[in-house]
C-alpha cells in the first residue's frame, strides 16, 4: 500500500501545509492515541513520551499532539527540547508505550515533522505506519471523562539521557586534554552535547548553542559544515564534532579542517571493529554509500550491503543480517550493539574511542580509505509523470552503468517527499563521471518534458 503521510523518516512537511498543520497534529495524536490503546491493557493507560527540537513552531504542534493524545485516553510525559536519540532511548528506558518527536532535523525552521518510536525505541515499520494512516481516516474520538489521560512534564530526562551517552564507552574513557570545537546547530543537542563530552573531560568550544526558535540549522550544523572548518582552524582544536537539528546526525572535521562524513566514520569504526572482533554481521549502508568505501571494506574481508535511502531502512537491513553497523554519508550512523536507533552523541563517542584507544589522529585512521568522486543532479519533473519509468531512461541507465562497471555506479532515485528525480553517478575518474552524469541526466530531463507535452 502507498502512504499517504509518512515519508522515509516520519511525516514532514512545511508549517502551516497540508499534514504539518495543527488541525491535523491533533488529528494526528488522536489516531495514534486510539491506536495504542486499542493494543494496552485494559487495566492501564498507555504513555507517551514527547520530545521537540527547538522550532518555534513547536510550541503549537507540542500542544496539538498533547490534546489529541489525552483526548483518547492516552497520558502524555513532556520532555522539551531534547534530541531524536533521546527520545527512543528515554522510550525504551522508561518503558513508555510509545515515543514522539517532533523535528524536520536537518531542515530549516519553516519546515517540521513527526517521529514515532515504538516501545522498543525504533522507529516504525511501514505496516505500523499504514495503521496510523487508516486510523486518520476516523472521526476525531474523546473518551469518557473519567478515561482522558494526563499531562506532565518530566525533569530528569536530561540526566538520564548524558548518562546513557557515557555509558556507551568503556569506563575508563577519557577525553583529557582533547580541543574540541563543537557545532550543535541551534538544536536539540545544544545543551546536552556540550556537557557530555565536558564531563568525560574534554575542552570544548562550541557555536550553534543560541537556539532563538528561527535559527536551528541557518549556516550551522552538519549541513553547513564549513562553518565548524573553519572554526577548528582558527581556534587550533584537535577536531570538530557536528550535529544536525534534532542530533541523529554527525559529521567530524580534522585538525586541518577537512570534512569527513558518515562514510568516513563507518570506515573508521569498521576496521577498528573488525580487529577487536566487535563487528558482527555485514556492514550496511545505502544506495548513496560511496563506492570507495565498499571496494575499502571489501579489501578487508568485510561483507557490506546496500539498503534503500532513510536510516530506517538500515536499521532494517542490519536487524535482518544481525548486524551492528550501518549508516548513511549524511552522517545518520547506526551502533546497534550500543542504542537502537541513530544517535549523533553516541556515534561520535564511539569514533573518539577508537581514536583514543588507537592513539592516532582522524586523518590517520581513514589513511586506507580511497572515495571515489560522486555526483547527483536533480531533475525535477511536473504533474505525476513518472519519467524514472521511461523506456528511454532505463535505457540511458543501462548505457550508464555499463560505462561505469567495476569503477562505480549509476542510479536514479525518486524522491519521495517532492517531483524530483535524483540522478547519481560515480567512478574513480571525475571526467568519467561528468559525461556520464550529463547523459543520463539529459535522458530523464527529456523524458520529463515529453510527458508534459503528451
Amino acid at each position: 500500500m502507498t502512504r499517504k503521510y509518512f515519508g522515509t523518516d516520519g511525516i514532514r512537511g512545511r508549517v502551516g501545509e497540508g499534514a504539518i498543520s495543527a488541525d491535523f497534529v491533533l488529528r494526528l495524536g488522536n489516531a495514534y492515541g486510539h491506536a495504542l490503546r486499542s493494543r494496552a491493557p485494559a487495566w492501564r493507560k498507555p504513555v507517551v513520551i514527547i520530545g521537540k527540537d527547538t522550532r518555534i513552531s513547536n510550541y503549537m504542534f507540542e500542544a496539538a499532539l498533547e490534546a489529541g493524545l489525552v483526548a483518547a485516553g492516552v497520558d502524555v510525559q513532556l520532555m522539551g527540547p531534547m534530541p531524536t536519540p533521546a527520545v527512543a532511548h528515554l522510550t525504551r528506558s522508561l518503558r513508555m508505550d510509545g515515543g514522539i518527536v517532533i523535528s524536520a532535523s536537518h531542515n530549516p525552521h519553516h519546515d517540521n515533522g513527526i517521529k514515532f518510536f515504538s516501545a522498543e525505541g525504533e522507529k516504525l515499520d511501514d505496516a505500523t505506519e499504514l495503521a496510523i494512516e487508516a486510523a486518520l481516516d476516523e472521526p476525531f474520538r474523546t473518551v469518557a471523562s473519567e478515561e482522558l489521560g494526563k499531562a506532565v512534564r518530566t525533569r530528569d530526562a536530561l540526566g538520564r539521557y548524558v548518562e546513557a551517552c557515557k555509558n556507551s564507552v568503556p569506563k575508563g574513557f577519557d577525553l583529557g586534554g582533547m580541543r574540541i570545537a563543537m557545532d550543535c546547530a541551534n538544536g536539540a543537542t545544544y545543551q546536552i552535547a556540550p556537557m557530555v563530552f565536558r564531563e568525560l573531560g574534554a575542552r570544548v568550544t562550541t557555536i550553534g548553542v543560541d537556539p532563538n526558535g528561527v535559527n536551528i540549522n541557518d549556516g550551522v550544523g552538519s549541513t553547513h559544515p564549513e562553518t565548524l572548518a573553519r572554526h577548528v582552524v582558527e581556534s587550533g582544536a584537535d577536531l570538530g564534532i557536528a550535529f544536525d537539528g534534532d542530533g541523529d546526525r554527525v559529521l567530524f572535521v580534522d585538525a586541518e579542517g577537512v570534512v569527513r562524513d558518515g562514510d568516513d566514520l563507518i570506515y573508521v569504526l569498521a576496521t577498528d571493529w573488525r580487529e577487536s572482533g566487535r563487528l558482527q554481521g555485514p556492514v550496511v549502508g545505502t544506495l548513496m554509500t560511496n563506492f570507495g568505501l565498499e571496494q575499502a571494506l571489501g579489501a578487508l574481508g568485510i561483507d557490506f550491503i546496500r539498503a534503500k535511502v532513510g536510516d530506517r531502512y538500515v536499521h532494517q537491513q542490519l536487524i535482518a543480517n544481525r548486524g551492528v553497523l550501518g549508516g548513511e554519508a549524511s552522517g545518520h550512523l547506526l551502533c546497534l550493539d550500543r542504542v537502537s536507533t541513530g544517535d549523533g552523541i553516541v556515534s561520535a563517542l564511539q569514533v573518539l574511542e577508537v581514536l583514543r584507544r588507537r592513539g592516532i589522529g582522524l586523518a590517520e585512521a581513514l589513511a586506507g580509505l580511497r572515495k571515489v568522486p560522486q555526483k547527483t543532479v536533480n531533475v525535477r519533473y511536473a504533474g505525476d509523470t513518472k519519467p524514472a519509468e521511461a523506456e528511454s531512461v532505463k535505457a540511458a541507465l543501462t548505457v550508464a552503468q555499463q560505462a561505469v562497471q567495476g569503477r562505480g555506479r549509476a542510479f536514479l532515485r525518486p524522491s519521495g517527499t517532492e517531483p524530483v528525480v535524483r540522478v547519481t553517478v560515480e567512478a574513480d575518474d571525475a571526467t568519467l563521471v561528468q559525461s556520464t552524469l550529463d547523459a543520463l541526466a539529459d535522458a530523464v530531463r527529456a523524458a520529463a518534458l515529453t510527458a508534459v507535452k503528451s
